[in-house]
């Protein structure tokens, strides 16, 4: 078999980090347009990957991997990142930074990892939906085996006194494979790590949790293999991701006697041939990832927005009767809570109280309840939206400023547009302008208000329905930013976010960005059932998968370019640009 040329460089992933890695060059002399990616399991790194790529027998493929931040020789301290999701980010960046640097189309790319790069893959595709070949997960570690009681809470318990923190990995060489040549490399490689971060090993599990819980918004085709003797990782919950899939194509392989490390074990030509033939597969077939534009009429969330309309159990009806009850009595010394149901927990007014991050009620008890409301998890994703999507608009409106280009920015439903009217008052000394659109006066008012106190003169404000393809027109305003922010989540109907975009995008200039969130997860979707919206209804929200969602952006011609999330894996802000004809 001849042998790869092999490069070794460095990429700057999405904070500037830099990060080793190493690509297998094809040996076919002609360009190749497909890719594999290889991601290292835990403690190691891509030095470790050179066997596997050349047992792979994909000869017409490049084949990449890099050395997880905090592993082999790439910076930081070992075993650690500031939390899971950090991980999942740099992978993003590579695959874009590899489609770009290559040539290589997103589609054309497998993603092949192991152990804990197994959730940091999954978790990428379920957050970020892309439109990747194939994945194959070689024993996915969604539940770590902790042999000593009571690990996983004495580990909060320490992640929460001392940062960062770490512990040393009791896995030794032997129990990943029973290979006596692979045991000695192992233990003869100074470039593997043993510690590990304890805030990593806790992200690992939560995220898990949430993934195998959601796998059925996920429609990659994927592989697992499962070591059927791993002392590392569990096997029952790798079943139960398999099962929850949605993938139109799926298998699971399980290795009687096979350790965790199952591309280092003795037999490992069994698990690496049927890897292999998945990916010439997927590659060979025509699989057709499924159409989610009617996903408000069938489907998974489709089903769960069901069920949530439904009253469910005795029990959990008398718990929700409970929480109405603290609400509406005790809940109403909160300034938040308070506003929430004068106004609707889902409106602008409500939202903007809770950017403001300051507990405010009647009496220390009101206050005392107002601090936790405004801390709760959804919250607190809703604040971490609005430093994305701040974030993204200033990335696209540095690109019109290197251009010189003039700015137009128009948010379709901005409530009162707090942050665009600061935005606008920062860039008073060059050419911009925002337009302001709300169905709500008094979310107009507000933001008059707001542009009166600050100064902000570059300004307009509408009434306007953004569900109305009439009300919108390029004779009042011609925008090259268009903002969809915290609106689509709201509302279940895919035929009324197709009004919307086809309106916003009518008015959008050529070479223009659409900034758009979206809310592919959310923990507390029962809790929110049982408040009122703004308009005086039950709180009861389809989610929209990024998929889904990415998809209605495809159907007006754009595609997103950048994504956003925040750690917890709630709410997205993403950046799209014209489809080149």
């Amino acid at each position: 078999m001849r042998k790869r040329e092999v490069l070794e460089d460095q990429f700057k992933t999405w904070d500037n980090t830099e990060l080793f890695y190493r690509a297998w060059k094809p040996i076919d002399e002609q360009q190749s347009d497909k890719a594999m990616i290889v991601l290292h399991r835990g403690h190691e790194h891509s030095g470790r990957l050179y066997d596997i790529i050349d047992k792979l027998d994909l000869p017409d493929f490049w084949a990449f991997g890099y050395d997880s931040r905090g592993h082999g020789k790439s910076p930081g301290p070992r075993g650690y990142a500031g939390d899971f999701s950090i991980l999942v980010k740099d992978l993003d960046t590579f695959v874009k930074y590899v489609a770009k640097k290559h040539d290589i189309p997103v589609e054309n790319m497998v993603i092949v990892a192991n152990s804990v790069a197994g959730v940091v893959t999954s978790t990428w595709v379920h957050d970020y939906a892309p439109n990747i070949k194939a994945m194959i997960l070689a024993a996915p570690a969604f539940r770590i085996k902790l042999y000593v009681p009571f690990a996983l809470p004495f580990l909060r318990i320490l992640n929460s006194f001392k940062k960062p923190s770490f512990i040393s990995s009791y896995v030794k060489a032997r129990f990943l494979t029973h290979d006596e040549e692979k045991v000695k490399e192992y233990e003869a490689d100074k470039l593997i790590t043993s510690e590990i971060a304890v805030n990593i090993l806790i992200g690992l599990h939560d995220t898990a949790t949430r993934i195998i819980n959601d796998a059925g918004v996920i429609t990659v085709p994927t592989c697992i293999l499962s070591a059927g003797s791993d002392w590392v990782v569990k096997n029952a919950p790798q079943r139960e991701f398999f099962k929850r899939l949605s993938s139109p194509k799926k298998e699971r392989h399980t290795y009687p006697g096979f350790f965790h490390g199952i591309f280092y074990e003795q037999d490992r030509a069994k698990p690496l041939t049927k890897t292999r033939e998945f990916i010439l597969a997927c590659f060979e077939e025509d699989i057709q990832i499924p159409s989610l534009l009617d996903a408000d009429k069938k489907g998974y969330t489709k089903e769960e927005y069901d069920r949530l309309r439904k009253p469910g159990p005795l029990i959990k009806q008398v718990m929700d009767g409970v929480q109405k009850l603290g609400m509406t009595t005790l809940g109403r010394l909160s300034n938040g809570i308070r506003i929430g149901y004068a106004e609707g927990f889902d409106s602008g007014l409500a939202l903007d109280y809770v950017y403001k991050n300051k507990a405010t009620g009647f009496t220390p008890l009101g206050k005392l309840i107002d601090y936790f409301y405004i801390n709760s998890i959804g919250w607190r994703g809703i604040r971490q939206r609005k430093v994305n999507m701040q974030k993204s608009l200033d990335e696209v409106i540095e690109k019109f400023l290197v251009e010189e280009r003039p700015i137009r920015i128009m948010d379709i439903a901005a409530g009162p547009g707090r942050y665009l009217i600061e935005t606008a008052r920062k860039l008073k000394d060059k050419d911009v302008k925002v337009f302001i659109r709300d169905n709500e006066i008094k979310n107009i008012n507000e933001g008059k208000k707001i542009a009166e106190e600050i100064g902000s003169k570059n300004v307009e404000f509408k009434v306007a329905d953004a569900f109305d393809k009439n009300s919108y027109s390029t004779e009042e305003f011609s925008p090259n930013i268009l903002i969809i922010s915290g609106l689509y989540e709201l509302f279940p109907d895919n035929d009324m976010i197709r009004n919307s975009l086809q309106g916003g995008v009518s008015m959008l200039q050529d070479g223009g960005y659409i900034i758009y969130t979206g809310q592919p997860w959310h923990p507390q979707l029962e809790i929110i059932a049982n408040l009122p919206n703004r308009d005086g209804q039950q709180w009861i929200m389809r989610r929209r998968t990024q998929r889904e969602l990415d998809q209605l952006i495809n159907s007006v011609g754009y595609q997103k370019t950048e994504m956003k999330i925040d750690q917890w894996g709630i709410f997205t802000v993403s950046i799209a640009k014209k489809i080149k004809a």
